[in-house]
Parts: C-alpha cells; structure tokens; sequence
C-alpha cells in the first residue's frame, strides 16, 4: 500500500521555545532510519516552512504509525494512495455499473 504522509508544524511556545523546538526536531531527524519496510519513493519539504511530505511503500500500516508518531512536533496525514491510472479505470467501470442500472 503507498501512503502519502504529510505533516505541518504544531504551534510551539515563545521564540526561545521554537527554536529549541526545531534543533530538536532536526536532531532526533538526524538519527531516525526508515523502517526497512519503507520503500521512500518521495521525500520533499514544503518551501519556505517546516513541513512536507513522504511518499512510501508500506505494507504494515503499525510501521507508519509509529514513523509519524516519532516526531510529536508536528501534525501528521498518513492518507493511502493509488496510481492515477488505476483511479479513472475503476472510476469508469463504476460509471459504467451505474449507468447500466434500471430507472424507476
């Protein structure tokens, strides 16, 4: 299953909190390791803040529970996702289902 994981700061204190905040956000970063049952196939930060999001393959949704739960700072969306292409064809399958239906 791929996931689209994208996650936004949460609010912090005064400024002196903040960025205490952010240097240990980047130094639990700097020591976190994916899962070996990730397969990251994007990885990007939102320009101009802190946050972003991760494109994964994960078969074991506990593994991306405990990946997002590891960096209480921010607020987390882990939202399954599938290929465009496999979208619209059973989108237009439905379409065709629904349009083969009687009308009273």
């Amino acid at each position: 299953m791929k996931y689209m994981i994208s996650w936004f700061e949460r609010p912090q204190g005064s400024p002196a909190e903040y960025e205490n905040a952010q240097k240990r956000i980047l130094e639990v970063f700097t020591k976190w390791k994916a899962p070996a049952n990730f397969k990251i196939e994007l990885f990007v930060v939102r320009v101009g803040e802190w946050g972003g999001h991760m494109l994964v393959d994960c078969d074991d949704p506990v593994a991306v529970h405990k990946a997002c739960s590891t960096f209480p700072a921010f607020e987390f969306q882990a939202r399954p996702v599938i290929p465009v292409e496999e979208a619209v064809r059973v989108e237009l399958e439905a379409i065709a289902w629904r349009d083969g239906l009687e009308r009273n």
